[in-house]
């Protein structure tokens, strides 16, 4: 199985994308290349066994939905609002377009990680990156293992 090469997602797609919204710092950008791989090693646009996550990042529409209405709807979030407006296409939904725009799937990612409390891990860390994209992106009801997909984002780190 291939994907898309990891360091064309991460440079041609993730790094843009968050320096769009001001929020490139390496460790993000590992944390959301990382997180694509671990999602669905980026090969995959829609959930197996038609579950409801949308995309490389495998976003589901609720928590789309809950980002724009709990968070990106506020005053103190116009500038990512702003930004992230001007990466959708006027054709389609914005939670479709987790699937057809990756620059746009690849912001909702890093907004989804902006809301948590918790300070990013260091971007050299996989093993810590894998640790936080399992407590606070995939949810302890998720499938994924934070040992096993470590070397998934060391390779997002070494891209």
């Amino acid at each position: 199985m291939s994907g898309i090469d990891v360091r064309q997602l991460k440079y041609l797609v993730v790094a843009p994308s968050l320096a769009a919204l001001g929020l490139n710092e390496p460790a993000a950008i590992n944390l959301v290349t990382g997180t694509a791989l671990a999602e669905t090693r980026a090969v995959y646009l829609r959930q197996l066994n038609d579950g409801p996550a949308l995309g490389l990042w495998q976003m589901e529409p609720s928590t789309h939905d809950d980002c724009w209405a709990n968070f990106l709807n506020f005053p103190a979030q116009k500038r990512f609002l702003t930004v992230l407006r001007g990466m959708l296409s006027p054709d389609l939904p914005k939670a479709a377009q987790l699937v057809t725009n990756l620059r746009y799937a690849a912001a909702m990612t890093r907004i989804r990680f902006y809301r948590v409390a918790e300070n990013l891990p260091l971007a050299d860390n996989a093993a810590a990156q894998s640790a936080y994209h399992k407590k606070y992106y995939n949810s302890c009801l998720g499938s994924a293992n934070a040992d096993a997909n470590t070397g998934l984002f060391q390779q997002a780190i070494d891209a």
